[in-house]
């Protein structure tokens, strides 16, 4: 056989043995592309923002959907704002399975929520011993006497909190507040300064500071709006943050010594 036959047989049984692999490598590009389609298609219907929102819960388009279309339902009309997608489809789960899976994953969630709260709070407790390792975060000399201090708030009051969204002394009254959530009827927080229907940043200041979703379905901790109610209850008042106690159809000021 000469050199040039044995060339051309080479070549063409390299030839032969490359069509297999280009034929699958050619099938499993039409497939991407089929899939990447697909997924385009099913969420076309959708905002930007859905998109984003859908990714972070996990969510497909299918699940999204259901989700806004029991929002837009008796669900979106009796629950807050802040509950979320994975509540929702675990409420109206269409079987057993389904709402078992979103409860694990809700879980799950809920868990790592918790690990990263309490990693934070470890670590501000070192920054604080760390930045100010001779001062006490309490002058127990200016504490009342704690029998004074109980009844200032009995189990059946509601403690009114006004408050600015971007304020450390506020979020320093809502910790006690929330500490303290089992031994009194509930907490109002109203925020000043937040325009009304704004539920958004009602929404995100009340995750950023740890107030559980089930807080607010069961009306123990209550998101507001101020809309001129803090003027209304206390003529003048303008420091914040400003604490107001709710017994029966009394509201009266609330110092803060009372947490």
């Amino acid at each position: 056989m000469s050199k040039r036959t044995s060339g051309v047989l080479a070549m063409t049984l390299l030839v032969a043995c490359a069509l297999p692999a280009l034929a699958a490598e050619s099938r499993d590009g039409q497939l991407t592309s089929s899939k990447a389609k697909q997924a385009a298609l099913e969420w076309s219907d959708f905002t930007a923002n859905e998109r984003v929102r859908a990714e972070v819960w996990g969510l497909s388009a299918t699940e999204w959907d259901r989700y806004r279309s029991l929002m837009e339902g008796i669900r979106g009309s009796i629950s807050p704002g802040t509950i979320s997608p994975i509540e929702v489809l675990g409420i109206h789960a269409q079987d057993d399975a389904e709402r078992r899976r979103y409860a694990e994953q809700w879980a799950v969630m809920m868990r790592e929520d918790a690990e990263r709260i309490l990693a934070f709070q470890h670590a501000y407790d070192q920054a604080g011993r760390l930045l100010y390792p001779s001062e006490s975060l309490i002058d127990v000399a200016r504490l009342r006497d704690r029998a004074e201090s109980e009844q200032a708030l009995v189990a059946t009051d509601r403690v009114l909190l006004f408050a600015l969204p971007d304020c450390a002394a506020c979020d320093a009254i809502l910790s006690r507040l929330l500490a303290r959530l089992g031994r009194v009827a509930g907490v109002d927080v109203y925020l000043v300064g937040v325009a009304a229907g704004d539920e958004g940043e009602i929404r995100d200041w009340a995750t950023a500071r740890g107030i559980q979703p089930e807080w607010v379905r069961t009306r123990r901790v209550t998101l507001n709006f101020d809309g001129g109610a803090l003027e209304r209850l206390a003529p003048g008042q303008s420091e914040l943050p400003y604490l107001m106690r709710r017994r029966g159809e009394s509201v009266t000021p609330l110092p803060r010594s009372a947490l």
